[in-house]
């Protein structure tokens, strides 16, 4: 196993092995080796990832809340190494993709469309009819995964991100769970 987690508080971590191509991953994409639940000892690469791909990155404590209140957080590895990550929430019918990060080596190669439908296919399983997210506008790559996903944008949060100068408003996303196939 490539993580450096073998178990959580003392339990084995159950990886999901990825023998075949995933349907959500396109024929060009990255192999995949591991995807597997998130553990607070993965935190500092993660972390390392969140600040070369965001210029406002999200803190450690930020992380292990998440984890500590029991978000589907999860990780995908390539060849052993923790490649991207994607954290989200669901509550009365409702998910909410808060992060979804890709390391810049690994970008551009399908990773981010897998972790996606991976966290997409979590909020079924957990009872969601919906997903919500925000991106910034000038995020235009995680625009036209979203979109090119069957998100539909919603709204606008103004103000919702710091940014180099002052705040930069968020573009609402929904998608109507029910529309995604079901895995076989």
């Amino acid at each position: 196993m490539g993580s450096p987690c073998s178990t959580i508080r003392g339990i084995p971590v159950i990886l999901h092995r990825l023998s075949k191509t995933c349907r959500f991953m396109p024929k060009h994409a990255l192999p995949v080796t591991d995807l597997r639940p998130m553990a607070r000892c993965d935190i500092d690469t993660v972390m390392a990832i969140e600040t070369r791909v965001y210029a406002h990155p999200w803190t450690k404590g930020i992380f292990a809340d998440c984890l500590r209140v029991g978000y589907e957080c999860w990780i995908a590895e390539c060849d052993g190494a923790i490649a991207g990550y994607g954290v989200l929430s669901v509550a009365a019918g409702e998910s909410h993709v808060l992060n979804l990060a890709v390391d810049r080596p690994f970008q551009g190669r399908g990773l981010g469309r897998f972790l996606l439908g991976h966290l997409l296919q979590c909020a079924r399983r957990l009872g969601a009819d919906t997903a919500l997210l925000e991106v910034r506008p000038s995020n235009r790559s995680a625009i036209a995964l979203y979109e090119d996903s069957g998100f539909n944008l919603i709204g606008c949060r103004k103000n919702y991100y710091p940014g180099a100068q002052g705040r930069e408003d968020a573009l609402l996303y929904a998608i109507d769970l029910d529309t995604l196939q079901h895995e076989p």
